[in-house]
């Protein structure tokens, strides 16, 4: 078995991301509007808000899917213009390619980038095992569980060294325990990776757990971001800074 100290980590810093007085949406129809929003390289960003806020229009924008209609959108300074590799979306249906066992997705990135055959199924074979997948790597997707496809899914996405990793309620679909495994997990793989994250979800708490700030979506506009309080600890309910954030989180929302 390969250890997880052979994966590859990046070797360039995460990608910068920022938004400048920005539209968001389908031309005549604006999801959120006027938005100011600076992604730090390598922070965990997570937004949060009602559905049809304008979240994954946000997300796909940052992927390059869909065009600003006002305003501006960067990627270390420069004009991000489409898609690119060194942005990786990961959404809450897996994508998995259904006939190709999980070893041989997470291969496929790194055998659209030419890396060669043997060295592409090390570094699989190593993401495999820091995520705990070793034991299915053999295995088709429809074999295994929803936690464990997405992370597969997962691992797919980071084996390719993307700068940044724009996730769209990716444990949305999962059931409480399952997910929260996912989120400790999803912090651990990253350590080292030095990618930065935008993370979507419907859910204050897992927000909260993940992300170094939240960022608030409200109904056509971004409310506020927050800086959120650390050490990162899903056990800490109690602490008055937490719990202060939780209730302005879900006060600006809303709720």
């Amino acid at each position: 078995m390969t250890s997880s100290s052979d994966v590859r980590t990046a070797s360039r810093t995460g990608a910068r991301l920022t938004l400048r007085a920005a539209a968001l949406g389908r031309p005549g129809a604006p999801a959120v509007e006027g938005v100011d929003l600076d992604i730090a390289s390598g922070e965990i960003l997570t937004v949060v808000g009602p559905s049809g806020c304008g979240k994954s229009t946000l997300l796909r924008t940052l992927a390059g899917l869909l065009p600003t209609l006002a305003g501006t959108v960067e990627q270390d300074g420069r004009p991000l213009n489409g898609p690119a590799a060194d942005r990786a979306l990961v959404f809450q249906e897996d994508a998995l390619l259904p006939w190709r066992t999980l070893r041989a997705n997470i291969e496929l990135p790194l055998a659209i980038k030419g890396v060669p055959r043997a060295q592409r199924r090390t570094q699989a074979e190593a993401w495999l095992d820091r995520v705990r997948l070793a034991d299915q790597a053999r295995h088709l997707p429809h074999r295994v569980s929803g936690g464990q496809r997405q992370r597969a899914q997962l691992a797919r996405a980071l084996a390719a060294d993307p700068r940044a990793v724009l996730m769209d309620e990716p444990f949305g679909a999962l059931d409480a325990q399952t997910r929260a495994g996912m989120q400790d997990l999803l912090v651990e793989v990253l350590r080292g990776t030095g990618a930065t994250v935008v993370f979507v979800t419907h859910d204050v708490d897992e927000a909260l757990n993940l992300g170094d700030r939240v960022a608030l979506l409200g109904r056509g506009r971004l409310l506020a971001v927050r800086d959120v309080p650390r050490p990162r600890d899903r056990t800490a309910h109690d602490d008055a800074a937490r719990r202060a954030l939780r209730r302005d989180v879900l006060t600006s929302l809303g709720s």
